[in-house]
């Protein structure tokens, strides 16, 4: 049993926000062979989502380069939804990239269709949230807008805030990220998700990162949040766990 969403977002044939909170695996590879080893790799571990972190690829910034992986990823790991980020420095992002440049890159990328779900940053602005809400619609792509904190977890009515927020700007699925310091912060974490479910009626995804808290990757979907993220080859968030291992955990609350 667990709090689920009042709006479900389906993607291709997986139901976001439904019984089961979903895993996740992140692709962070710097080219495009590295890329698409890792997909053959992850694709086995049937995950739910697949998440690729072009941050950290090395040609982020040609369009051309990034739509030819693209089109050479999707024959590998469909029908798998794959969720496209390409992660802002001041939020965990892998290499400076310009907001121009992450703009063209993702707008370039919506039009192609080959992209199920876009994640960018709450702390974008407005202008380049509308864009990209915009192009979603136009290309049935779904929209995360997410926010991090990589150095502490915000007080309970902070995190109420940003998911609210991440809907009024048109987001389809809330996210929020944060590091507890003391064990209490996890709680805090998972009590405010819990009291968001009541707030938000579209899924969302929350967790601590980090050692401490593992705990809310795994029991985290009894809360209220809808994905989780696992390890499959790299780890693209501190406490990220083996998906065999949080499969295992998550077996006994599901």
């Amino acid at each position: 049993m667990r709090v689920q969403s009042k709006k479900q977002v389906k993607v291709k044939n997986t139901l976001i926000g439904g019984p089961m909170p979903l895993i996740c695996l992140p692709m962070v590879a710097g080219d495009r062979d590295d890329l698409l080893t890792q997909a053959r790799e992850l694709i086995l571990l049937k995950p739910d989502l697949l998440e690729w972190r072009i941050d950290g690829y090395e040609k982020v910034c040609n369009i051309q380069d990034c739509v030819k992986a693209l089109e050479d990823l999707q024959e590998i790991i469909d029908p798998i939804p794959m969720i496209f980020t390409c992660r802002i420095e001041c939020e965990g992002g892998l290499q400076p990239i310009s907001e121009q440049e992450r703009l063209d890159l993702i707008l370039g990328a919506m039009e192609t269709g080959l992209i199920d779900i876009v994640d960018i940053e709450l702390c974008s602005g407005k202008e380049f949230i509308d864009s990209v809400v915009k192009a979603g619609r136009a290309s049935d792509t779904r929209v995360i807008l997410s926010c991090h904190d990589f150095k502490k977890t915000p007080p309970r009515d902070f995190i109420l805030d940003k998911l609210t927020e991440a809907k009024e700007m048109g987001a389809d699925i809330a996210k929020l990220a944060a590091m507890p310091n003391e064990y209490k912060d996890v709680l805090s974490l998972m009590e405010a998700t819990l009291a968001a479910r009541g707030r938000v009626d579209i899924p969302l995804v929350t967790m601590s990162m980090g050692e401490k808290g593992v705990v809310s990757r795994i029991s985290g979907g009894v809360f209220g949040s809808d994905i989780t993220f696992a390890v499959g080859k790299n780890v693209s968030a501190p406490g990220q766990i083996p998906i065999k291992d949080l499969r295992q955990a998550m077996s006994v609350l599901y």
